[in-house]
């Protein structure tokens, strides 16, 4: 008997149509049959039970379900010879499996083994909300979902690739057409049915993956530095006064006008602590001493962290809870003080902060309280962020985190707006999946787990640009999450109002040349201005045969460069901060214009290239204004400025192994690289992260 229920080796593509009764598993397999140009397989036991009830008036029987499951077993067996390609089954034994389980509460074990060995590439789970529909061998319209649950879970249970399809019959038919063809161009991309899956739920595209791919195997495009940017090429000066000019300019405006701050604000803090974590590991207490260790390991980060100690805002607290924790603490020695107050600072059961976002820690102490930079950039929005007596805050969080920002907020929101008198809205958007990047190992193959199932790693900060691209504002202030200070708020505000200024001071002008443009009131004179502004202001060359062009042509190309989202950047001068920078830049068409570059894009053997990247006078502080709406008041889809041909190489380690992953264009970087883009140097103290743990002991970081 168990010979009848073997499949026969195909390389015909089978594709399941499973699912409860009445939920339409018939129609769709039909369909797309029809619309694949092939067979489809269907209900034997339809034919059987409708056969008994005819004859006899009785319904299936336990023991009919084996001569059924032999007979769609052959059913399926003898369409393969006529199947092109594709082979759609309206059942199979799976289904068989379940529904004896439902009616009988058991399965013949010669049937449980067949349904759990037969193979299918994709199962299509059909679901129930489509309308039941009465017939003499369906009795069970009621507890549907209860059913619905028992088939998908015997899926997951045996492992079964599926993939669940909602919605009317039509729109199945639409949804499963697609889903077929991407398939379709998986397996013939060498990918499994349980990779697809895994692209499907993520929503990754495939050509994407190709792309990153390639990226990781032959490796991503160098920037071609020109020269680097600096002041009076490329680097705007602002003098006090014409700060305190262009804020005043944008406060005069500001009421008319949507503005938001954006706060990347996902991820962990690992990093700010990574030198501890290295303590914790490699030193043993009583083994050495801490000086030692120091010295042997050239630990210059823990022993300034060990000097300034008391110095850090939640130090107070953590030794208050190593106290409760070790009562015996007064009579250690100095090396068992530290090491618990390290263990305890970064263990998991107790303040855990390597693993807790940048945004919740404890940054500034005041009199009454500690600050979170969560805490300080509300303070800030309500400073330069605000319009009408209300400001708009987003920060982009993991998704895991966000009830811990909500606390934070809630508790300190209402104290910050009686204040200020200002209205504080705070929203929150996640990282999409779909950016993910795929990961190799070192030998370029698939990296996967030891479920096999290929490894995705974050696209890296450049997928906020999706995030960025759905804000509602005519002027977006970009600020990374640690980059807030404790003192000198009044001069920071001023001059990030003075970047919102030059910002508007320009896209008026902008928009005043897009407009003109649109009629066919512009002469000679009229085009030379507006290159003119764009050689001078914008900061950018034009072709070289521009004057060869007709005047079609001239309008047609001042227009498609003009007619671009801008951004303000703040630069300060270079002190030896890690990170990217302001340079000119090459593209393959020759053209030169301004961009922010990060180290890695740098060919580091190309002597010429290191010698710009080491003459840099400027760093960025990723201090932006943002414009995103074009002169017609409609927003840009900021996906058609990204250079998809940039982007990184990580190197990390999962397991025990080693893995590399692409991640996409950075998000002031790659990610805005067609962007207007303007540089204007800012005061150093308006730049002040904290990358590690001895950032806050700073003095921007410490009371006055």
């Amino acid at each position: 008997m168990e010979e009848n229920l073997k499949q026969q080796y195909t390389s015909i593509i089978k594709i399941a149509i499973y699912g409860p009764e009445s939920t339409g598993k018939t129609t769709l397999a039909k369909q797309l049959a029809e619309h694949f140009n092939t067979i489809w397989i269907p209900e034997f036991a339809r034919d059987y039970l409708q056969d008994k009830w005819n004859k006899t008036k009785q319904i299936c029987q336990q023991e009919d379900l084996l001569p059924i499951a032999i007979g769609q077993t052959k059913l399926e067996n003898e369409g393969l010879q006529n199947a092109n390609e594709l082979l759609f089954s309206d059942t199979n034994l799976m289904v068989t499996k379940v529904f004896s389980d439902i009616y009988y509460g058991n399965t013949n074990p010669i049937l449980l083994k067949a349904a759990k060995k037969h193979k299918y590439d994709l199962f299509i789970l059909t679901d129930i909300d489509v309308p039941w529909e009465k017939d003499d061998l369906r009795d069970r319209p009621d507890n549907r979902e209860d059913t619905f649950k028992l088939f998908e879970d015997a899926l997951i249970q045996y492992n079964k690739p599926f993939i669940k399809i909602s919605g009317s019959k039509e729109k199945r038919f639409q949804k499963a057409k697609l889903l077929i063809n991407d398939f379709l161009e998986a397996k013939g991309r060498g990918f499994n049915s349980f990779d697809f899956i895994q692209f499907y739920q993520r929503n990754v595209e495939l050509d994407k993956v190709k792309n990153q791919i390639h990226f990781l195997t032959a490796g991503i495009p160098r920037i071609d530095l020109d020269r680097i940017a600096k002041i009076d090429d490329g680097i705007e000066q602002m003098s006090k006064e014409e700060a305190i000019y262009y804020a005043n300019f944008f406060e005069n405006k500001k009421n008319q006008l949507k503005l938001k701050k954006f706060v990347p604000a996902s991820g962990a803090a690992s990093r700010m602590f990574k030198f501890l974590i290295d303590f914790l590991h490699d030193f043993k207490l009583g083994e050495e001493s801490i000086n030692a260790y120091i010295n042997r390991k050239k630990a210059k980060n823990l022993s300034l962290f060990l000097i300034g100690i008391e110095k850090l805002p939640f130090y107070e607290k953590i030794l208050s809870r190593v106290k409760i924790i070790f009562p015996e603490y007064e009579s250690w020695g100095y090396d068992s003080k530290m090491f618990a107050f390290i263990k305890i600072m970064l263990a998991k059961n107790e303040f855990d902060f390597a693993n807790k976002p940048k945004g919740v820690l404890p940054f500034h102490k005041y009199k009454s309280h500690c600050a979170t930079p969560i805490e300080e950039h509300l303070n800030e929005a309500v400073y330069y962020a605000a319009s009408n007596q209300k400001a708009h805050l987003h920060f982009t969080v993991s998704e895991e985190h966000q009830e811990d920002f909500e606390k934070i907020v809630e508790s300190i929101k209402p104290k910050i707006e009686n204040q200020f008198q200002t209205e504080i809205n705070v929203s929150y958007s996640y990282q999409n999946k779909a950016t993910d990047s795929i990961a190799l190992d070192m030998e370029n193959n698939l990296f996967r787990d030891d479920n096999d199932l290929l490894v995705f790693r974050p696209g890296g900060h450049g997928a906020l640009i999706e995030n960025l691209n759905r804000l509602d504002a005519d002027i977006i202030f970009i600020k990374n999450i640690d980059n807030v200070i404790q003192n000198h708020i009044d001069e920071i505000a001023l001059y990030k109002k003075a970047l919102a200024g030059i910002l508007l001071d320009k896209q008026q002008q902008i928009f005043l040349y897009l407009s003109q443009l649109d009629t066919d009131k512009v002469d000679k004179v009229f085009l030379d201005d507006v290159v003119t502004f764009i050689q001078t202001k914008l900061h950018f060359e034009v072709v070289e045969d521009f004057s060869k062009y007709t005047k079609e042509s001239k309008i047609d190309y001042l227009k498609n460069y003009l007619n671009r989202p801008i951004r303000v950047c703040g630069m300060v001068k270079n002190e030896g901060e890690p990170g990217g920078g302001p340079f000119w830049v090459c593209d393959k068409k020759g053209l030169v214009f301004l961009q922010i570059v990060e180290t890695t894009q740098i060919d580091e053997t190309d002597a010429t290239q290191v010698k710009i990247l080491e003459s840099s006078t400027h760093f960025n502080p990723v201090d932006l204004v943002c414009g995103i709406r074009n002169y017609r008041g409609v927003n840009f889809d900021l996906n058609e400025f990204v250079d998809h041909n940039s982007g990184f190489v990580v190197h990390k380690n999962k397991g025990g192994k080693e893995l590399k992953a692409y991640e996409l264009p950075g998000l002031w970087n790659g990610a805005m690289a067609k962007w207007l883009t303007v540089f204007v140097e800012v005061p150093l103290i308006t730049f002040n992260p904290v990358k590690t743990v001895n950032d806050l002991l700073k003095t921007a970081h410490q009371p006055k």
